[in-house]
């Protein structure tokens, strides 16, 4: 599995990124997030990490399997 250091620039971007798209989220459909801050920023930090391996924000709570586009929608 591929390594991603969290404290790089890169990551910090994506960061961003993810954090914005969960509020519109959260504002879009009328959630609100989990009480426990480190469960959102946990989640946050998982969407961020797969989008940077595999180009989506896959949930981090599932195992993405397969190493292509077409092996990870069979699956």
């Amino acid at each position: 599995m591929q390594q991603i250091d969290m404290n790089s620039a890169e990551f910090q971007a994506e960061m961003e990124k993810t954090t914005k798209l969960v509020d519109k989220v959260y504002d879009q459909f009328g959630w609100v997030p989990n009480p426990n801050e480190e469960v959102n920023e946990g989640v946050t930090m998982g969407l961020a990490r797969n989008k940077l391996i595999y180009g989506k924000r896959f949930c981090p709570c599932f195992m993405v399997i397969g190493e292509t586009k077409e092996e990870q929608k069979a699956a």
